[in-house]
């Protein structure tokens, strides 16, 4: 793959996980704040591959079975946090090694 392809292809695949796990956290946030609720059909969020390397997609459906699930929903939580922050680290050395090879460039 060349460096052009890479230079274009890294932040649209960071970005779009990051996207995909902001869906994940609120999810969770969702899922944990309704606890008490009767009734309550806790959401759940798909993830799936872009086609052509564009990175993941997220769909947030209803679990068809009620009730609380507190462990998983935690479990989810900190998952998706750090998820989050590894797509996070992938955006940012991307952004600091196109800002050092434009210098060496220049």
């Amino acid at each position: 793959m060349p460096i052009s392809a890479i230079s274009t292809t890294a932040p649209v695949i960071a970005l779009s996980g990051m996207n995909a796990t902001q869906q994940q956290l609120q999810s969770a946030g969702h899922n944990i704040a309704n606890l008490a609720t009767p009734n309550f059909r806790r959401e759940q969020v798909q993830l799936a591959t872009r086609p052509n390397g564009g990175g993941v997609s997220a769909t947030t459906s209803q679990d068809s079975a009620e009730g609380p699930m507190i462990e998983t929903d935690m479990v989810r939580l900190l998952q998706a946090k750090n998820a989050f922050l590894a797509n996070l680290a992938v955006f940012k050395t991307h952004d600091q090694l196109t800002g050092t090879l434009l210098t060496a460039k220049g």
